[in-house]
């Protein structure tokens, strides 16, 4: 074999090992980065059936499809080119990015709380008449896809964070380009594949009592009597999740700029509690910071809704 081939067969090999070496680095950079994000897809998992509910069945799974693209515009059209950016022309910026998603999740999960004490209602919901299904519709999809462009952007920025503290592949801005998108797709499909089943889990459950099973009819309408309590206790969880994730972020974000009462406030109380569960400190003592990144959430965004709706007058949907 002529020398010149074999020097050039040796040169592919190396390519295709460092290619495949860069692919085992970006899978497992973007593995590690986006189990960071476990907060805000809980929050995005737990939010979205709510967008659904109350509608007709054939227009769950076609609603949730529209979101769903909607989702994967956001993140791989529209913030990967800006996390992109940022990170070489403007790193400084992404924790002021960061909060003011933050104090929107707030502001969101705040109202809700409001809502529910008897506050006024903004824009329409599933408990009003609705005149215009189709108009009705489009409002939830464009509601649904504004939330997700908030969560998404926090999922990209943590992600992108992570990242960029990682030693592998923090010079390389395609690897972590290409990082970013492997999360946001994989993100995008675990939670709105989920979203799906739960909304289809009561006519998954209303087949199965028109089975000649007994046993088939029994957890079919067992079923059907779970998916309400479900999808009800997921309203409550993507609320809470809201002022979580949104409160944390102010938390952290505060004491990355310097201002550390808030961030000294929870991490101390975090400490103390770990410190006196004994076998029980993980979970007590994440539960206690949670829980205090929790009423800064509500704080904060009772204060954004009482300016933007008593002060400026906003009364815009969701």
């Amino acid at each position: 074999m002529p020398s010149g081939l074999v020097a050039l067969l040796d040169d592919v090999a190396v390519i295709a090992r460092t290619a495949a070496a860069s692919v085992d680095d970006i899978a497992m950079a973007a593995g590690r980065a986006g189990s960071k994000t476990a907060g805000v897809v809980i929050d995005d998992a737990a939010v979205t059936p709510s967008y659904v509910t109350g509608l007709s069945p054939a227009r769950e799974l076609p609603i949730i499809w529209a979101i769903t693209k909607g989702s994967l515009f956001n993140k791989l059209i529209i913030l990967l080119p800006i996390a992109m950016l940022l990170d070489y022309f403007a790193p400084w910026l992404v924790i002021y990015l960061l909060m003011i998603g933050g104090a929107f999740l707030c502001y969101e999960g705040a109202e809700k709380i409001l809502e529910k004490l008897g506050g006024a209602k903004h824009g329409q919901t599933v408990e009003d008449e609705i005149e215009d299904p189709v108009a009705f519709e489009k409002q939830r999809i464009a509601g649904a896809v504004r939330t997700d462009f908030i969560l998404s952007a926090e999922i990209m920025a943590i992600v992108l964070n992570e990242l960029t503290q990682n030693a592998v592949i923090a010079d390389s801005l395609w690897q972590k380009g290409a990082a970013l998108a492997i999360v946001a797709v994989v993100v995008t499909v675990a939670v709105y594949g989920t979203v799906a089943i739960i909304v289809k889990l009561d006519d998954i459950g209303l087949a199965l009592t028109k089975r000649e099973s007994e046993a088939a009819q029994k957890f079919g309408a067992g079923l059907v009597a779970f998916v309400p309590k479900l999808l009800t206790a997921l309203s409550v969880i993507g609320t809470a999740a809201m002022l979580w994730v949104g409160g944390g972020i102010i938390v952290h974000g505060t004491h990355e700029i310097g201002f550390n009462f808030l961030y000294d406030i929870a991490h101390g109380a975090e400490y103390a509690v770990a410190g006196a569960t004994g076998a029980l400190s993980g979970i007590a003592g994440w539960f206690t910071y949670a829980a205090i990144s929790a009423v800064v959430g509500v704080i904060l965004g009772a204060i954004i809704a009482f300016v933007l709706h008593k002060v400026i007058g906003y009364e815009g949907a969701h």
